[in-house]
């Protein structure tokens, strides 16, 4: 038999390592609907711009068999390539070797292109698709996966981290997703959870699924955990590299400007009627946005949970913003729980990648209710306030119709050092709404009436007079301007460029203490 010579072993090892756990194996990923580890990076980056790393790794544990189960690679791609033409760090989880399980040598791949992609001032992408921490490998894995953590932690707030969860990701496998900054899932084959189906019936005695427990559905609906859903792996992947256009490549450099052909004075003339002439009657915040930002740039984060509050991304003048706004549409536009952290977190991470911030703020108070009180709204709606209170990019309100109470001083009041606020001319500024302020201002009178029912309604009226409208707070500097709806665009777009200079720095300290 003839030797084989070192190019041809390079290329024969090359190949072993491209088919991952074997024909049968990719073909029951695809049986699920999944693309493989390796379909997936191709699919992400750019053509052609994938460069492998450790691509020929293995493990090296002998116990329980697995020298007679090595693949090279160890279950997981990892490299950098480009999307858009801009660089990136990526690891793909391979379920068809061994599941796709972590170890040693599994997590010391991820950790290298971590390290690398904090050196070089990169996002780093996770698609993960595995079954856990390799039991085989006992406290090996258990370290592995706290090595990741670390390192998920100390670049957070330095460079992008993303993952997306295209299959199952189980126990302490976790906390790594949940430390990134963004989390997409594909609706059907991934799931996240603690613990698994078999525990919590073993423990609780409850009957439930993996979809049902931590699946796509769960997590954008109901416990926030993830920020988008995707019905496939393509579609998921599409999504990705979208999000990707709105950020920064590190927290030195700022969002990608693109040209914008959209008019910088055009003033869309629905914003005149949009807001109903009843402060009781809700409309849809969304219509106000589309009509303010670069047609089409609007790109909503978390669009599923806490709906009483929108967040996203869009443009101004080709320029990325941040936006934050509440939606009377849901709620009345309340400020609760969720909708609080869900802003907290949006705004904290804008202002860490140098991100202006624009709110467009029609909220009526914090929801009331014992369910609020005992859950901790304290503590929950602190959070907002206190990340809008430590932001230092530019930051830019718009009071379209209520600011009320101490919600309209979390909303990027400017007592809370915002740059640039302007009002409505139908907003109002107050401590609360007529009705309710006059009951309390004038008890004594209504109960004496002879007419009470009349004389609340008189009080009311003059209440609504008096505070009704903005000029109260214009006259206090509290606002910069009155404006008119449909000048909006406009407005924010010269407010943005003047801003874009802006420079804010904070006491020294190691660092300050949220109200977690």
């Amino acid at each position: 038999m003839t030797p084989e010579s070192p190019t041809e072993r390079l290329y024969r090892l090359r190949e072993e390592s491209k088919m991952g756990g074997g024909q049968a194996r990719i073909d029951a990923q695809h049986a699920k609907g999944k693309l493989t580890a390796r379909e997936r990076v191709d699919f992400l980056l750019d053509e052609g711009s994938f460069v492998e790393m450790d691509r020929f790794v293995r493990h090296r544990c002998t116990d329980f068999g697995m020298e007679k189960q090595s693949y090279p690679g160890d279950g997981v791609i990892t490299g950098h390539g480009r999307i858009d033409g801009r660089p990136v760090y990526v690891f793909s989880q391979d379920f068809t070797v061994l599941g796709g399980s972590l170890g040693g040598t599994h997590s010391a791949k991820i950790c290298k292109i971590m390290d690398m992609a904090l050196k070089v001032g990169v996002p780093v992408i996770g698609l993960n698709d595995s079954g856990g921490a390799r039991i085989q490998e006992g406290v090996d894995s258990l370290g592995g996966y706290a090595e990741i953590f670390w390192r998920n932690t100390q670049a957070s707030g330095v460079i992008p981290q993303i993952s997306a969860i295209m299959g199952p990701c189980a126990g302490g496998a976790v906390y790594s997703p949940a430390i990134t900054d963004f989390i997409m899932m594909v609706e059907g084959t991934s799931y996240m959870h603690i613990t698994g189906p078999d525990v919590v019936k073993a423990v609780t005695h409850e009957e439930v699924t993996s979809e049902d427990l931590g699946g796509a559905r769960v997590h954008c609906t109901k416990s926030g955990v993830a920020h988008f859903s995707s019905p496939d792996d393509k579609s998921c992947l599409l999504q990705l590299r979208k999000l990707l256009s709105y950020l920064p490549l590190n927290n030195a450099e700022d969002a990608p400007r693109i040209p914008c052909h959209d008019p910088i004075d055009r003033r869309d003339p629905k914003l005149k009627t949009l807001v109903p002439a009843d402060p009781l009657k809700p409309y849809d915040m969304r219509e106000v946005i589309e009509a303010v930002v670069d047609r089409d740039s609007f790109f909503e984060v978390q669009e599923a949970f806490a709906r009483n509050i929108l967040v996203g991304f869009a443009r101004l003048n080709g320029r990325v913003i941040g936006l934050v706004a509440n939606q009377p549409a849901a709620l009345a536009g309340c400020l609760d729980i969720l909708a609080s952290e869900k802003a907290a977190r949006f705004v904290r991470f804008c202002d860490a990648f140098n991100i202006p911030i624009v709110t467009l703020e029609d909220v009526p108070g914090f929801l009331p209710g014992t369910a609020q009180e005992h859950g901790a709204i304290i503590r929950h709606g602190a959070k907002l306030l206190y990340a809008y209170c430590e932001a230092t990019v530019p930051l830019l309100t718009v009071i379209t119709r209520k600011g009320y109470g101490g919600a309209y001083d979390v909303m990027a009041s400017k007592h809370i050092r915002a740059d640039y606020n302007v009002a409505w001319p139908s907003s109002q500024i107050a401590v609360m709404g007529a009705a309710g302020a006059s009951k309390i201002i004038h008890r004594r009178e209504i109960q004496e009436a002879k007419d009470p029912q009349a004389m609340e309604a008189e009080k009311a009226a003059e209440y609504e007079q008096a505070f009704g409208n903005p000029y109260k707070a214009a006259a206090r500097g509290y606002i910069d301007d009155v404006i008119e709806a449909i000048d909006t665009r406009p407005a924010l777009i010269g407010a943005l460029e003047l801003l874009a200079t802006k420079h804010e720095s904070g006491p020294a300290r190691k660092h300050g203490n949220i109200p977690l």
